[in-house]
């Protein structure tokens, strides 16, 4: 019986340390600190993606992404799927790109929980760019 329990409690510590990206996140912006968005990730077949489902500022829930070069382009940005790909490696999601609905460019990056909240780094070569989420 101590066999079990000390089993089990080490299921219940890897789960706390590996906590899932997958929910609601809340997007904040770097500069005001503002909420700007809440975006949903998934997890199928082992590959993670994410989409907008509401925005804050609600005069933007019609807005398209003029920008985007790829099949998004003209798509709206409520409801867009702007992360792809991400794959688990140990406790961080990578092989996956990030999409900037206000620029249309697409960036490599990876995801992580870090203190109950989402990291999502994004790159441009050696350069980037880390915001943080909370759900």
């Amino acid at each position: 019986m101590h066999k079990l329990i000390a089993i089990l409690a080490l299921f219940i510590g890897y789960a706390v340390t590996a906590q899932d990206i997958a929910g609601r996140w809340v997007t904040v912006d770097d500069n005001t600190g503002a909420r700007k968005s809440v975006v949903e990730i998934t997890i199928a077949n082992g590959v993670a993606a994410g989409r907008v489902i509401d925005l804050t500022d609600k005069t933007k829930l019609n807005k398209v992404c003029t920008a985007c070069t790829d099949e998004r382009k003209d798509q709206r940005i409520m409801g867009m799927e702007f992360l792809r790909g991400m794959v688990r490696d140990g406790d961080e999601w990578t092989g996956g790109t990030v999409l900037d609905p206000e620029n249309g460019k697409v960036y490599t990056c990876k995801i992580w929980v870090e203190d109950g909240n989402l990291k999502l780094r994004g790159y441009v070569g050696f350069f980037y760019r880390t915001q943080t989420w909370v759900r």
